[in-house]
């Protein structure tokens, strides 16, 4: 396991698991969580799930990976918009895992370039990419120019 520099440290609490709150320490992220209808919760209106969670933050700091990578190659690829659909089943192994689709659409760059940019911020610099690698099923799709 290679081991970091601590750069920035978020923290956030949850009580009450799948059907609780979390929430940050600074107070900027407060969610009411319940397990969907589609998992066989209560689906509350208004709440989310932790797959929610990690798809919002895979998606950004993909985005931010996309365009690092995109300014060390001397191409703009801050209007990328990336999506990260998150999902949630169980495994052939027992117990739960996560499997991840990730879309990249930026029509101001080539394909072939806005391809090669995502290769390269998924395999070398993306923290969640990173971290998933070998345990999550992630797959890349790209759609440009």
């Amino acid at each position: 396991m290679d081991k970091i520099k601590p750069l920035f440290t978020a923290t956030a609490s949850a009580t009450g698991g799948r059907n609780g709150h979390t929430q940050s320490s600074d107070g900027l992220v407060s969610v009411d969580l319940s397990v969907p209808k589609d998992m066989g919760g209560p689906g509350k209106p208004g709440t989310a799930t932790p797959e929610h969670l990690f798809a919002a933050g895979y998606a950004a700091c993909f985005g931010g990976a996309l365009d690092f990578v995109g300014k060390q190659h001397k191409k703009d690829a801050s209007k990328a918009k990336v999506t990260a659909a998150v999902s949630i089943g169980p495994r052939e192994g027992g117990g739960f895992g996560l499997a991840v689709k990730l879309h990249v659409e930026d029509k101001s760059l080539p394909q072939s370039e806005l391809a090669s940019l995502a290769k390269e911020a998924h395999e070398k610099i993306c923290p969640y990419s990173n971290a998933t690698r070998g345990n999550v099923d992630v797959q890349l799709e790209v759609v440009g120019a």
